[in-house]
């Protein structure tokens, strides 16, 4: 079965994220084509990067980067939740996304973003850092407006409607995306080298 990490990007005491992963985890679960968990970063042991080596290596030397390798290989594919912090996404995400390498690779990811203007910004800077790691983006997206998917300007999470429908947008692509991706990271045996 496909597994889905659902990763909350914000580290934020009071973050809108957290209710925000929790409506994608409900909506997510009523699914039968893929597994899904959900990740707080503020429950993971990443600190400023620390490890002598480029993660590009492999070397981690450190126990909680090696856990947070261990637990993004576990997954085939991820949505990135993440809110909008001056034109980007929060530097918590990009340290989890930059501790490990080969783990994220040739997998798929899904962005949901929340903000001002929806947090497409944020979305806009991780694309790139997606491709770098070798990781397939899917295009659709779920944007959340401040204004409109939340009461009190982030106070209350109360999406529009019609953001169901692009969650569901978001999950199909990634699952697709996910479960194709899986045969090339298929460990080649010695009849094929």
């Amino acid at each position: 079965m496909t597994k889905i990490a659902i990763i909350l990007g914000s580290t934020r005491p009071g973050s809108a994220g957290k209710a925000v992963g929790s409506w994608v985890l409900e909506h997510a679960r009523q699914r039968t084509d893929a597994e899904f968990e959900l990740i707080d970063l503020t429950e993971v042991d990443l600190p400023p990067i620390d490890e002598p080596m480029p993660p590009a290596l492999g070397r981690y030397t450190h126990p909680h980067t090696q856990q947070w390798a261990d637990t993004v290989a576990a997954y085939d594919g991820y949505l990135f939740v993440t809110p909008e912090y001056n034109h980007s996404y929060p530097g918590s995400l990009k340290n989890a996304l930059d501790r490990v390498y080969a783990e994220w690779n040739n997998k798929a990811a899904g962005f949901i973003s929340y903000g001002v203007d929806g947090g497409v910004r944020a979305v806009e800077a991780l694309r790139p850092v997606a491709a770098s790691l070798q990781l397939a983006d899917v295009s659709a997206q779920v944007t959340l407006n401040l204004r409109t998917d939340f009461d009190g300007f982030g106070a209350t999470f109360t999406p529009g409607a019609h953001q169901t429908g692009a969650l569901t947008a978001v999950l199909d692509q990634l699952i697709a995306w996910s479960t194709v991706l899986a045969s090339l990271r298929v460990a080649p045996t010695s009849a094929t080298l």
